[in-house]
C-alpha cells in the first residue's frame, strides 16, 4: 500500500472516532525486510503526529526491531498466541509457540504495550481455551490488550467446515478473560460481524470494553461503520480519548500554552 493510502485510512479512522490505528503485514517475520520495515517506522511516526495511538502486527520481530518501533512512537504490538500450547501444532506450523512468546518478550522489554489474544472455534476443546487464557494471565505482566476472535470459516481453507461459534461461547471467553486479566482491554474482535447488536451488548456486559472497527480485519469482513455508531448510541457507549506518554502530554501542554499566548496577542 502507498503511504498516501495508509495515511488516508488513518485520517478516516480518526474522524470516525478511533483512538488507535492498527497496521498489519502478512509476514512470518521481519528479517530481510529492511526497506519495508523502515516504511512502517515512517508510517508510525506520521500517524502519531496526527494524535493517534498506533499498533502494528508484523509477525515475529527481533529485539532491535522492537526498540526501533518504540523509538518511532509505536503504542502497541499485536501478536496473538491464537490457542493453547497443546492445540497450537494442529493449526500453525510456520512458527513455534515459544517463538511467539519470544516476540512478546521483545515487545515488553522495549516498553511497548502488548496486544495478544486468540481465536475460538478452531476445533479446540474448552481446556484449550482455558490454556490460552492461563498462558496470557501468567506472563510476567498481563497484556494491556486481549483480542478475543471468533473464527469466520473461509471456503477453501482446512477449517471451512468448522461450526460457527455461538454467542454464549464468546461471552464465556470474554467473561473469563476479564476475571483473570482485570485491567486489560478485552477487545471484541473478528467474528462479531455475525453477532446482533443485542448479542454484542451481552459481550460488553460480560467484560469486553473495546472493538476493532474498519472495513476488514486482515482477510475477514467487519461491521459497518454506521452500524457501530448506531450501536454506540443505543447502548450508551462513549469512546475513550487517546492516551499518550508523559513526555507527549508535556509536549501537548507546551504547544497549547504557546497557542494560548499567540491567540491572546
Amino acid at each position: 500500500m502507498t503511504k498516501e493510502t495508509v495515511m488516508e485510512a488513518a485520517k478516516r479512522a480518526k474522524e470516525a472516532g478511533s483512538t488507535r490505528f492498527c497496521m498489519g503485514a502478512a509476514w512470518r517475520d521481519t528479517i530481510g525486510r529492511k526497506t519495508n520495515f523502515n516504511q512502517v517506522l515512517d508510517y508510525v511516526k506520521d500517524i502519531r503526529d496526527m494524535g493517534m495511538e498506533v499498533c502494528c502486527t508484523l509477525g515475529m520481530i527481533e529485539k532491535q526491531q522492537a526498540i526501533e518501533l518504540k523509538k518511532a512512537g509505536l503504542t502497541a504490538y499485536n501478536h496473538n498466541l491464537d490457542t493453547s500450547r497443546e492445540y497450537y501444532p494442529n493449526i500453525i506450523t510456520t512458527r513455534s509457540y515459544d517463538e511467539r512468546l519470544e516476540t512478546l518478550q521483545h515487545v515488553r522489554e522495549a516498553g511497548i504495550s502488548v496486544c495478544s489474544g486468540g481465536i475460538i472455534g478452531l476445533g479446540e476443546a474448552e481446556e484449550d481455551r482455558v490454556g490460552l487464557l492461563h498462558t496470557l494471565a501468567t506472563l510476567p505482566l498481563h497484556p494491556e490488550s486481549v483480542p478475543i476472535n471468533a473464527l469466520l470459516s473461509v471456503k477453501g481453507t482446512p477449517l471451512q467446515e468448522q461450526k460457527p461459534v455461538e454467542i454464549w461461547e464468546m461471552i464465556r471467553m470474554i467473561g473469563t478473560a476479564r476475571i483473570v486479566m482485570p485491567k486489560a482491554m478485552v477487545r471484541l474482535s473478528a467474528g462479531r460481524v455475525r453477532f446482533s447488536m443485542s448479542e454484542q451488548a451481552l459481550c460488553f456486559l460480560s467484560g469486553a470494553n473495546s472493538i476493532f472497527t474498519g472495513e476488514k480485519l486482515l482477510t475477514t469482513p467487519n461491521n459497518d461503520y454506521d452500524a457501530d455508531q448506531l450501536m454506540f448510541k443505543v447502548l450508551g457507549l462513549i469512546p475513550k480519548a487517546p492516551s499518550f506518554s508523559e513526555e507527549e502530554e508535556k509536549a501537548c501542554e507546551a504547544q497549547q500554552c504557546q497557542e494560548a499566548v499567540s491567540s491572546s496577542g
